[in-house]
């Protein structure tokens, strides 16, 4: 959840100030690294789902302010613009029936989130790209009210020098233009992954983390359509990436899947940080033993894999690992599932014998995500040994991992079963969300409204994606 600021607008004395303490802050937290001060527990997941209100027509509505009025559930926030939401869940233990326990909490809350939305003439959609929104939705009238995001949409401008964005995604079509602010960030919405991890053991996992991003953004692609063009099966990576850009450089880029592995733990990380990244947001506070300037600092980095720093009600730090390449949908099950996939999949090769960064190299990490953005389940891409195979097929080859992972952990066999066999039944037929979308308008015609009302028809059915007929 993003933190709020008091103004947006800054001095160079508050810039200043602020890279101080970061400088101060990043210091401290490689000094916990190094004293071993975090918190240990057994593993903990959760999640943050990002969704859409629509109108009747289904077109983005803008009532994010008055629903979450009315509903009056901290779980329940803004984002950044009037038509979305962010749906949190609490962060339950990864064992026994805890992916049950996420899926009833999202189930509930969305549940709930629906209910006031009909009470305001509105309705709720999850899915990585609204078919129907144009590009005239993305204006700053339809920003929220937050300080927070009028501040990051003047210093991104600041940073590009007052040139536009520029957006230029080539797929089946190809769709150039350019934009003035930071708004189509908007249209991008997500399912992010959260793990706890320890300190020791951080390294490890977020290199796995990176090496399963291809994988779990061909299994859950679900954003094929941008403005009516055809597009990627995941446009909203390339579009995410474009919308915030400041720069060429891949080492200043703030959405990134970054330029190489970690060697020790994710406290490299929170050092390239301090050291790369220009400040976007200098609100200074006064929160004792918290780092709050490191953790502001961080949430404006939207790295693909990002760790997070966190404190529990005792004040002790633990850090979160944050899975951002899933998009939102199709379906509740769905979510949970590929969170299921991704548990249990970075557990076994974060607990490798062999790391696996030692056996696939940073640059086919990187390639094998694009690919797999682009292409989906028909990407090719290259794993392990060295030999080339298609998204599917190394899907299929993670999956009994991911059951090892999972029962390795103490999940419930009765819950492996279920959730991993939602994965299973997608990968059988290979139908994923872009999938059925893109077989949907083949099967129908190019009429964006048509395939948001059959897709929202069916994502309230409560079937998995790969149960959904055209």
């Amino acid at each position: 959840m993003g933190q709020e600021i008091a103004d947006s607008r800054f001095s160079p004395e508050d810039f200043q100030e602020f890279s101080r303490r970061l400088k101060q802050e990043t210091q401290q937290l490689a000094e916990w690294f190094a004293d071993g001060a975090f918190s240990s527990s057994e593993p903990v997941g959760g999640f943050e789902l990002e969704a859409w209100l629509v109108n009747s027509d289904a077109q983005p509505a803008p009532l994010n302010t008055q629903l979450i009025e009315r509903l009056g559930d901290p779980l329940v926030v803004p984002e950044l613009a009037r038509f979305n939401l962010e749906l949190n869940g609490d962060p339950q233990p990864l064992r026994g029936g805890g992916l049950s326990l996420m899926a009833d909490g999202l189930t509930a809350t969305w549940n709930r989130c629906r209910q006031v939305a009909g009470e305001l003439d509105g309705r709720l959609a999850m899915v990585g790209i609204l078919p129907t929104v144009q590009r005239s939705d993305f204006s700053l009238k339809n920003m929220s009210s937050m300080q927070r995001y009028h501040a990051l949409d003047e210093q991104l401008a600041r940073l590009r020098q007052g040139s536009l964005v520029q957006i230029d995604i080539e797929g089946r079509d190809h769709l150039r233009f350019t934009h003035d602010d930071v708004m189509l960030e908007a249209a991008t919405t997500s399912f992010q992954i959260h793990l706890k991890l320890a300190p020791a053991s951080s390294g490890r996992f977020y290199n796995a983390a990176k090496i399963l991003a291809a994988p779990m953004v061909a299994l859950s692609a679900n954003s094929p359509f941008l403005f009516g063009s055809a597009l990627w099966d995941e446009t909203r990576i390339p579009l995410f990436e474009q919308a915030v850009s400041v720069g060429d450089s891949l080492e200043i880029k703030r959405v990134t899947m970054g330029t190489r592995y970690v060697s020790d733990s994710v406290m490299e990380c929170f050092q390239v940080n301090c050291d790369r990244y220009p400040v976007l947001l200098p609100r200074l506070m006064d929160e004792p033993g918290l780092l709050p300037h490191l953790r502001l600092h961080n949430g404006t980095i939207w790295r693909w894999n990002r760790p997070l720093l966190g404190f529990n009600d005792a004040g002790d730090p633990h850090l979160r690992l944050e899975h951002r390449v899933v998009p939102a949908g199709p379906s509740i099950v769905d979510s949970i599932a590929n969170a299921a996939f991704f548990f249990g999949a970075v557990t076994a090769l974060g607990e490798m014998t062999v790391p696996p960064e030692q056996q696939l190299s940073f640059e086919d990490v990187q390639s094998n995500f694009y690919r797999s953005a682009e292409k989906g389940l028909g990407a090719d891409v290259v794993w392990l040994n060295g030999k080339r195979v298609s998204a599917a097929d190394l899907c299929r080859q993670l999956l009994p991992l991911a059951r090892q992972g999972l029962e390795s952990l103490g999940v419930e066999r009765r819950e492996v079963d279920y959730w991993l066999g939602i994965i299973h039944g997608r990968l059988a037929n290979g139908q994923n969300g872009a999938v059925w979308q893109r077989a949907w308008v083949a099967c129908h015609g190019n009429d964006s409204r048509g395939l948001t009302e059959a897709y929202m028809e069916r994502q309230e059915s409560g079937l998995p994606v790969h149960e959904w007929s055209v």
